[in-house]
């Protein structure tokens, strides 16, 4: 979204202006100040707090989570090279802020205005919306302050990198070389000597099988394990039981019928004629009389409202439009601009209306009043309230109950899970050390495999593995870590050790035939249809087996290559061809080239934060896992 304010040189409209004082008046100082309290990381001296590393780190956890969807692991997050990964990437956002100032870069209050202006996600109908702005950034955890700061910060930082990775460097002939070298293609047939045969022949005596046992028991070796009897208690679960009634229903709708309305919008033109924040009292007297005179004009012929705009209006945006400002709701514009329109009947027109841009004349020209949603429209959606609602209060009304039952009755889950009716789960095995999941997380695990739980056989604690969601568990079987016994997995080790055997045996055949064919020798192969490969297409062939094909001498056709394949056996390659291109299309050379230029750009990028950081004065905390295994 950023990208909108290099796409415009100016102001594009007084109506963006107009919203800029609101978001001046918020102000970023609360969210950069924040470093002042646990500090973790100081760039030549200005700290980074624990207020703004922990923003940071749930964005990136956030972001994560989009991307893996129920593949996410929370625990992620607990471990220490991923908290200090995001307290680098703060430090550098510092240490560029820093230097992007002493170039003399700076961000207006007008960028400011228009990109947030700009983002579709702020808007209603078109034109931005200050109340959909706030509930935006409400739903994400931020700020108005933390997500001007952020904007700011964002656009300074990236006017000091784009000098940077905007302008990498290519050559022509570089290009050329590598559409040669990608593009050129080679003809190969593939053929496999397969492992059966070689199984077949490997023989592996009884005293391996031992030996291997003997040597490597730590792959045999069974984690510590129990078996547990669970209950989950959930507001989701008391929810599903919940059935508001329909007076219950009404009542809630009456009480927010704001919610289900949408919000006045009065659609006005103005006349602007602007002055200076700096400006002189004369050049405001000026102005005024200006303006006064423009006013007496309108008023003596309104319906030349739109002609005057355009010929008098120093509003470049709206002028050539008659001075409409179209649609928009109560505090968009600047308060006084807001009061006016918002006192004013259709086709009224206004006196001079003083603001920080000038003087205005506005016209009201439309009104669109707010609407109210029926109540059978949304009913479902306020059923689905209160039961979330109503289950929130009987879950914290029975949220503590159910904890002190599971612990004064700890040798069973059953009196808890009647307290709340929900159901013991019985028969779940679980592993020390097993990787943490949404329901099993880090604390479930380590409380299962606690002294209390296994040799005192206590329930666990009422653990919270999710907001409004309680889980404890209960230790039926324990088994302690273990090696199992040689019977159970010899079989398992023969037939490793004769995979083992069978391998180095085609291997060894293998290389012999390669040999054999580079010398001239005929060799009795089945090879498979030819085909036509590349650098820069995918192919189903091995990659490592792909790369020595590319690597081939090929000065003497058919050349051979091979190597061994764990699941197949050893694989040879026969080039009967070589084709190289003949003409470079000058398209395909300015993409290559677009791309190299990107990529040395980047490393330009990053070779300046390198040296940045080498010569600033950083300091880091270092971060320890909080659940290590």
């Amino acid at each position: 979204m950023f990208d909108f304010v290099h796409e415009r040189k100016r102001v594009v409209q007084v109506v963006l202006a107009l919203i800029i004082l609101p978001f001046a008046l918020w102000g970023v100082d609360s969210y950069q100040n924040s470093g002042d309290v646990g500090v973790l990381a100081t760039v030549n001296g200005t700290k980074i707090g624990q207020a703004e590393f922990e923003d940071a780190l749930t964005q990136q956890r956030r972001r994560m989570q989009e991307m893996a969807g129920e593949n996410f692991d929370p625990a992620l997050f607990d471990r220490a090279e991923i908290k200090s990964s995001v307290l680098e990437g703060l430090v550098a956002q510092h240490l560029l802020s820093a230097n992007a100032k002493e170039e003399g870069l700076a961000v207006s209050d007008e960028q400011i205005a228009q990109i947030i202006a700009g983002v579709p996600a702020f808007q209603k109908d078109g034109r931005f919306d200050k109340q959909v702005y706030e509930a935006a950034l409400r739903a994400q955890g931020m700020s108005p302050e933390l997500f001007e700061y952020r904007v700011r910060q964002d656009i300074l930082n990236r006017q000091l990198t784009d000098a940077y990775a905007q302008n990498g460097f290519a050559a022509e002939t570089t290009a050329d070389t590598l559409i040669r070298l990608n593009e050129q293609q080679r003809v190969v047939s593939v053929a496999t000597l397969g492992l059966e045969a070689f199984e077949k022949k490997a023989v592996v005596a009884d005293a391996e099988v031992q030996q291997y046992y003997d040597q490597n028991p730590q792959q045999f070796e069974v984690p510590e394990r129990a078996q547990v009897d669970y209950v989950v208690f959930s507001a989701d679960a008391l929810a599903d039981k919940i059935n508001p009634s329909a007076a219950e229903v009404k009542r809630y709708y009456d009480e927010h019928l704001g919610e289900f309305s949408t919000q006045e919008e009065r659609q006005a033109s103005h006349i602007l004629v602007s002055v200076a924040t700096q400006a002189g009292d004369a050049e405001r007297q000026a102005a005024k009389q200006k303006a006064e005179q423009l006013l007496a004009d309108v008023k003596a012929a309104p319906t030349k409202f739109a002609a005057l705009a355009k010929e008098h209006s120093q509003d470049p945006g709206s002028a050539a439009n008659g001075g409409d400002l179209g649609m928009f709701g109560r505090g968009m514009m600047v308060k006084p601009f807001d009061d006016a329109v918002f006192s004013m009947k259709v086709g009224q027109i206004s006196d001079l209306v003083q603001t920080d841009f000038g003087y205005h004349i506005i016209k009201l020209t439309s009104i669109k009043p707010s609407k109210a949603q029926s109540l059978k429209d949304v009913s479902a959606l306020i059923e689905q309230r209160l039961r979330a609602q109503q289950a929130a209060d009987q879950f914290a009304e029975l949220a503590e109950r159910f904890n002190d039952t599971v612990y004064e009755q700890s040798d069973s889950l059953k009196p808890a899970a009647e307290l709340v009716g929900a159901k013991v789960v019985t028969g779940q095995w679980l592993s020390k050390g097993q990787q943490p999941g949404e329901q099993w997380t880090a604390k479930v695990l380590e409380a299962v495999f606690s002294e209390d739980a296994l040799k005192n056989n206590r329930n666990t604690a009422a653990i919270e593995i999710k907001p409004n969601t309680l889980l404890a568990a209960h230790v039926t079987t324990h088994q302690p870590a273990s090696v199992r016994p040689y019977a159970e997995v010899a079989s398992g080790i023969r037939k490793l050790l004769q995979h083992r055997a069978a391998m180095q045996a085609a291997e060894e055949q293998g290389k012999q035939v390669v040999a054999g064919l580079q010398a001239g020798e005929k060799e009795k192969l089945v090879w498979k249809t030819a085909l036509k490969l590349s650098r820069s297409q995918r192919s189903d062939l091995d990659p490592a087996l792909l790369k020595q094909v590319f690597l081939a001498d090929t000065s003497k056709l058919p050349a051979y290559v091979g190597m061994s394949d764990a699941a197949s056996g050893y694989v040879i390659a026969r080039i009967d061809a070589v084709k190289d291109v003949e003409s470079i299309d000058p398209a395909k050379r300015d993409r290559y080239m677009k791309q190299m230029r990107q990529v040395t750009g980047e490393a330009l990028l990053s070779a300046y934060l390198a040296d940045a950081k080498s010569g600033a004065d950083i300091t880091m905390k270092a971060f320890a896992d909080e659940n290590p295994k």
